[in-house]
């Protein structure tokens, strides 16, 4: 395994506020120090007891310690301290910024205003479509990738919303579905699985790192045409069955692996690659430090 490829983000610690806030990469996400948190966004000289008395006075914090309704429970996870290596109870970005829109106190209010802000920007999106791809757009810019790239990903994700809209015509719900069907496309189309895929692109192993994000022109093309063509057939013969859905899925993907064979032939290589884009992925999680 190329290990520079693969190479995971280190614990780090952030400034907010003249304050240091401690966090871990785990599970594929970053996870806060609960307590540091706590520090740079009120007066408290003892975080802990701000916490307890929180919990005591806001029945919804107590639930997300509790990891209730959509939230999940504080983690214990390990961090060298004066006094040695402690475990030290973390949340992750969602519980985190629930516990600051509990928190009273002037230091939270720009979270607040940007949480605010975010709701606004979803709410325009539903009402205006187009401005959700202008914000992926910006985002991918942001990352580095190349604007010629950038337009066959947003035309490649329009593609995919049209299958996925079709499927749920064909009565296909469930995830794990729509990954079967997937996979079928995926492995008449360049052989592989999407997980098969990932590994291939040394790209960790169960993570949330998107397969699609590190393929290059030519991958992204061969995947929109074989979910294009999937959506073609799924439109003209409207499948009845699961099994009907996976034969036209694998029909689909036939007709993008026999162009992407052709192709291979008239370049004198493969179209599939093993390059990734880890250190674009990683300069997302850098853009706010």
């Amino acid at each position: 395994m190329n290990e520079n490829k693969n190479t995971l983000p280190q614990n780090k610690l952030i400034v907010f506020q003249d304050k240091k806030i401690r966090r871990i990469w785990h599970n594929d996400e970053w996870w806060y120090v609960i307590t540091d948190v706590v520090a740079s966004l009120t007066d408290t000289v003892n975080p802990s007891d701000y916490l307890k008395k929180l919990r005591k006075r806001d029945a919804t914090v107590a639930e997300l310690f509790k990891g209730g309704g959509r939230f999940v429970p504080p983690l214990k996870l390990s961090f060298e301290t004066a006094g040695g290596k402690q475990k030290l109870n973390c949340w992750n970005i969602r519980s985190l910024f629930r516990l600051i829109q509990s928190i009273p106190s002037p230091k939270a209010e720009p979270f607040k205003q940007w949480l605010a802000q975010v709701g606004k920007e979803r709410l325009e999106e539903i009402e205006n479509p187009e401005l959700a791809q202008e914000r992926m757009k910006a985002i991918y810019e942001q990352k580095g990738y190349p604007k010629d790239w950038i337009d066959k990903r947003l035309r490649g994700i329009a593609v995919r919303q049209n299958l996925t809209d079709e499927w749920q015509e064909r009565g296909i719900t469930e995830k794990r579905d729509y990954a079967i069907l997937t996979a079928e496309i995926s492995k008449a189309t360049f052989g592989m699985t999407p997980g098969e895929y990932k590994e291939f692109k040394n790209l960790p192993e169960k993570s949330k790192v998107n397969l699609r994000d590190n393929m290059d022109d030519l991958e992204l093309i061969f995947t929109m045409l074989g979910e294009r063509v999937t959506t073609e057939i799924s439109q003209k013969e409207k499948p009845e069955t699961f099994q009907d859905n996976k034969n036209v899925a694998k029909r689909g993907g036939k007709v993008a692996g026999d162009a992407r064979k052709s192709a291979e032939r008239e370049l004198g290589r493969s179209v599939i690659s093993d390059k990734n884009n880890l250190d674009l992925e990683q300069k997302e999680k850098e853009i706010d430090e």
